[in-house]
């Protein structure tokens, strides 16, 4: 089997490493810059489980040099695929499974039949990019529980979570999904087949709405934001709204936010994605996580005011920044 993964980050990197090492696969990465470098001349190295090794792929920074695939793993910064979507293109035949390893809301979630009219997400999808590049019927959700970090081009360390709950964008579950559930499986990685994904992935956005933006916008870890009893009870009132939307989209969250929040608790004094994005002057994945829920919820006349208040700031903040562009997500 052939299988591509697009950027060899931290999740990128992980999968593509328990694959090619599995040798379940033949693995193609494409990556550019720094990395493609490291990639060539060291290889792609895994720290996990106490151990350190290189697995066997092949790198490019041209999709046409690896050619039709089996299974497109997409890994990379929400922010950049309206622009990398349309170079997939050579890697993408009439078979092919994509696979978005990514955060928060994809640019399908909203395509598909459901309680509410299809629409597309313009806060994900600006100009269309991504829905005219990447077929919605060939396409999976993906839910990523793993942590896992890059402290050098070409060198992943995992920290926490073998998890990856997937499932066809469409619903229900399929002979494809269960074949990709095996090959992941083999690769030592925990795979949950979801016949309903848009419900794990709400799920999901839920519980990371609001940590990650606030943290982002306070430089505060979790637990700091947990312990102040003001902040806490604007996130939960974020949820609350969040779960509201969830509802009228035919993704019910049965947790309750004090639910979330002891689990979340319990990581300590832990810095999210948003917050180690912002402290390392990258791009911030905003419009997937909090622009993308808010966009629904004014297509469904839902008021979100605590929602509306965590874009408006963390926007700005990160317009000051560098962050964050000065149109796209523009509500």
């Amino acid at each position: 089997m052939k299988v591509a993964i697009a950027g060899a980050g931290a999740i990128g990197g992980l999968i593509a490493a328990r694959l090619a090492a599995s040798g379940q696969a033949q693995v193609g990465v494409l990556a550019r810059g720094r990395t493609l470098a490291a990639l060539r001349q060291s290889g792609l190295r895994l720290q996990m489980d106490g151990d350190t090794f290189e697995a066997p792929i092949v790198a490019s920074e041209n999709p046409a040099d690896l050619g039709p695939q089996d299974v497109l793993v997409i890994a990379v910064k929400g922010p950049s695929l309206p622009t990398l979507a349309p170079s997939l293109k050579p890697l993408i035949g009439p078979q092919t499974i994509i696979l978005p390893a990514m955060n928060g809301i994809p640019w399908w979630f909203c395509l598909v039949d459901g309680p509410c009219r299809p629409f597309a997400l313009t806060t994900v999808d600006p100009e269309g990019t991504i829905a005219a590049n990447l077929p919605l019927a060939q396409t999976f959700g993906c839910v990523v529980h793993i942590g896992a970090s890059c402290p050098a081009p070409g060198l992943v360390q995992h920290a926490m979570g073998r998890e990856l709950i997937i499932g066809e964008a469409l619903g229900g579950l399929s002979p494809r999904v269960e074949s990709v559930a095996r090959l992941l499986g083999k690769a030592g990685l925990d795979i949950k087949p979801s016949a309903d994904i848009r419900q794990d992935i709400w799920f999901k956005l839920w519980g990371n709405l609001t940590m990650n933006p606030v943290s982002a916008l306070t430089g505060a870890t979790v637990d700091r934001l947990l312990d102040d009893p003001l902040v806490r009870e604007f996130c939960t009132n974020a949820m609350r709204e969040a779960a509201s939307v969830g509802e009228s989209i035919g993704c019910t969250v049965a947790q309750q936010p004090e639910d979330r929040h002891a689990i979340t608790r319990r990581l300590g004094a832990f810095k999210t994605s948003m917050l180690q994005d912002v402290e390392a002057g990258r791009p911030i994945e905003l419009d997937s996580i909090v622009g993308a829920t808010q966009e629904i919820a004014r297509q469904l006349d839902q008021p979100t005011p605590c929602i509306d208040a965590i874009f408006g700031l963390t926007r700005l903040m990160a317009r000051t920044r560098g962050l964050y562009p000065e149109k796209i997500g523009q509500l």
